[in-house]
């Protein structure tokens, strides 16, 4: 089974082809991604408005690119993949409609993809792994820890009641005037601070449930900032080590609880895994932290690429051929959704407005 897949629902223009093996295993005969971070640097964070029109000028060339380097035909497809949500709707509505336009021209099925679904099923692709598992999926726009018991059947453990990790990241560098993207930046300057200069809160810490909340955190940061101006360099790297150093227990916590609840569920489990995905799950304190309280635990730690971490079209196309497998496909008129929570059953997060999480 040979999948295209396209990805445009932030700031990432990608595609890609991935072929499903006669033994299961998934191969990615091409992986294309055009990062906008040049175009939105400026600004701090992504423009909608700029990210919607570099994807229409873009995503034909990558298209082309990806299709090339796998060295196959639209008539070679089993189907074609797109990302349908969630995002900024201007750029899901370009990648899914070059998605359909392709798939009717060439006659073969399309499979609207949930972009978290892309990022929870990831793992399979690359280790083959085994339902069930747990997942904490750290991006700019996404903080989640999600049960993976199958293609299609997932449960939101916890999730972000205000910002997600990678924007709190973005914002805390943007207040310190560092580069964005900010998660880098501020992992950079927090290499050379003293963790313990600044008393910052660990919002969330020992709280039952496994939801987190960022914004009060933001917020101390801001009040220490303002009380120590003008900042000089070790001031910086200062403030950088004591957030991060925050955010990684408050991390720890949470996906301790979720880990210790997933052991009680599924006891029979041999050797549960605990999955990172995001842009996030790349800063090093963090997986640190969260290496050793999966060593704790009796869970082994799984991480995909950093390449496949981040947002990336094979994944999307692998998600498209385990929802094929199962026999589900879109038509064309499967809508782009901004907000999509991949758990459907799940409440609303506290204070995600009208139309319901923030996922």
């Amino acid at each position: 089974m040979i999948v295209l897949g396209i990805e445009t629902s932030c700031d990432e223009t990608a595609a890609a082809v991935v072929r499903r093996e006669p033994d299961g295993r998934g191969t990615i005969l091409s992986n294309v991604v055009l990062s906008q971070i040049a175009e939105h640097a400026a600004f701090g964070g992504v423009v909608p408005e700029i990210a919607a029109r570099a994807h229409v000028a873009a995503l034909d060339g990558i298209v082309a690119a990806a299709m090339a380097e796998a060295d196959v035909g639209f008539g070679d497809l089993d189907a074609v993949a797109g990302t349908a949500g969630p995002g900024l709707i201007g750029g899901l509505i370009v990648g899914l409609s070059t998605a359909k336009a392709i798939a009717f021209a060439a006659g073969k099925p399309l499979v609207a993809v949930n972009h978290l679904e892309g990022h929870a099923l990831t793992a399979r692709l690359t280790d083959g792994l085994a339902f069930p598992y747990l997942l904490l999926l750290v991006s700019g726009g996404h903080s989640q820890i999600l049960l993976v018991a199958g293609v299609g059947d997932y449960r939101r453990l916890g999730t972000t009641i205000d910002d997600a990790l990678g924007e709190a990241f973005d914002k805390t560098a943007k207040l310190l005037s560092l580069a964005y993207p900010g998660g880098p930046a501020v992992e950079r300057a927090a290499a050379s601070g003293d963790p313990a200069r600044f008393a910052l809160p660990r919002p969330m810490l020992g709280r039952p449930g496994c939801d987190f909340s960022f914004s009060g955190l933001k917020t101390a940061l801001r009040v220490e900032a303002e009380a120590a101006a003008p900042l000089s360099e070790a001031d910086v790297a200062d403030l950088c080590a004591g957030f991060q150093a925050a955010v990684t227990d408050v991390v720890r916590d949470r996906v301790g609880r979720a880990m210790a609840g997933f052991a009680a569920e599924f006891p029979g489990v041999d050797a549960p895994a605990l999955v990172l995905a995001g842009g996030v799950a790349a800063n090093r304190a963090i997986r640190t932290g969260l290496a050793e309280e999966a060593q704790k635990r009796g869970f082994r730690l799984v991480a995909p690429p950093g390449n496949l971490c981040t947002d990336n079209g094979a994944m999307i196309a692998w998600a498209g051929i385990e929802r094929l497998s199962q026999g589900l496909a879109d038509g064309l008129d499967a809508p782009a959704r901004p907000r999509w929570p991949l758990d459907a059953l799940s409440e609303p997060a506290y204070g995600a407005g009208r139309k319901g999480a923030k996922a």
